[in-house]
């Protein structure tokens, strides 16, 4: 066999042999059990659009999610994402950072990069932006609060 022909049956057998690692496939989405008092409704469309399905129980889960080893990043992603924060918790989860919401946001640092190509509904406009940043504010605090 050439050796190019051998190296493309060995990366086709290792991503067949991944997909059987259970992890990431499970796809919990637990109940809801509360949701923060939102400042208002619009803030929290905008936010259900653009941060939910890592900080919320109401993911929706894409049908790559259930592709290893894209699956494992997906679920890291959600598992990080709501035990930081996850509006789906609110007053039952030991600890919520809404109050960093606001600055994560503002810095760019959420929604993260990687998530809008596949996710084009969580591009948000300037002003939805904006928008967003002064409902989580008004519904959350701000870091600095305390």
């Amino acid at each position: 066999m050439s050796k190019i022909k051998t190296i493309t049956i060995s990366v086709i057998l290792l991503g067949v042999i991944i997909q059987l690692v259970p992890y990431g496939r499970d796809h919990v989405n637990p109940p809801v059990v509360q949701e923060p008092q939102w400042d208002t409704p619009k803030t929290r469309d905008l936010f259900m659009r653009a941060c939910a399905d890592c900080h919320s129980n109401e993911t929706k889960w894409p049908w790559y999610s259930n592709v290893a080893p894209v699956s494992w990043l997906v679920q890291h992603d959600v598992d990080e994402g709501r035990e930081h924060f996850n509006i789906s918790n609110w007053l039952h989860q030991k600890k919520n950072k809404g109050d960093e919401a606001a600055e994560e946001l503002r810095e760019g640092e959420m929604p993260p990069l990687v998530y809008l190509p596949v996710h084009p509904e969580a591009r948000l406009s300037e002003t939805e932006k904006k928008e967003l940043i002064k409902g989580l504010v008004n519904t959350f605090g701000e870091e600095d609060d305390e």
